[in-house]
């Protein structure tokens, strides 16, 4: 025959239970809570643009970012702190990655200077992701040479992309 209490609780075992045993199941369901926000940060990409003549900071309007090669623009991921400095979250699966800033409102485009020696000052080149978060990346610093490449000289950190950039000289402007 039922008693009241129990008719009232029918899972009276597991209400009973010992505190460390419920300890031990709230940690592995915070455990499994947690476990996606890990992988979240391992996948984050810092990106710092210099100046390619001084080597010091520049804050863009915004960032350009492409992946694996693509023109679509993954502005979506991206998170730009007050000093310029940029976290992008890589998508699952991207290999490569492309940078670019921009000023004037994100209506003009900076030129990267692993480009800048190139007749196309366009060309986007790319960069490993895997190489960027597991020792960190810099860009070759082609717009100047002689003393503000040593000036420029930058060794990153694993999970940072560094790269140097110049503005548009008066031949590369476009015509108003």
């Amino acid at each position: 025959m039922l008693r009241p209490k129990d008719h009232l609780f029918p899972f009276r075992p597991f209400v009973t239970r010992s505190f460390p045993v419920r300890l031990f199941l709230a940690l592995i369901v915070a455990a499994a809570l947690c476990g996606p926000l890990r992988a979240q940060s391992a996948n984050t990409i810092t990106v710092l643009m210099l100046d390619g003549k001084t080597g010091k900071p520049i804050v863009p309007s915004n960032f350009i970012v492409r992946f694996d090669h693509r023109n679509a623009v993954h502005n979506d991921s991206v998170s730009l702190d007050d000093e310029g400095v940029a976290r992008i979250l890589v998508p699952a699966g991207a290999t490569f990655l492309a940078v670019q800033g921009t000023f004037n409102s994100s209506m003009e485009i900076y030129v990267n200077c692993d480009a800048g020696m190139e007749k196309d000052i366009s060309t986007l080149h790319w960069y490993s992701v895997d190489e960027i978060l597991r020792s960190g990346v810099a860009m070759p610093n082609e717009c100047y040479k002689g003393k503000y490449a040593e000036a420029t000289r930058s060794i990153p950190k694993p999970g940072m992309f560094v790269f140097f950039v110049r503005k548009n000289n008066w031949h590369e402007m476009p015509p108003d």
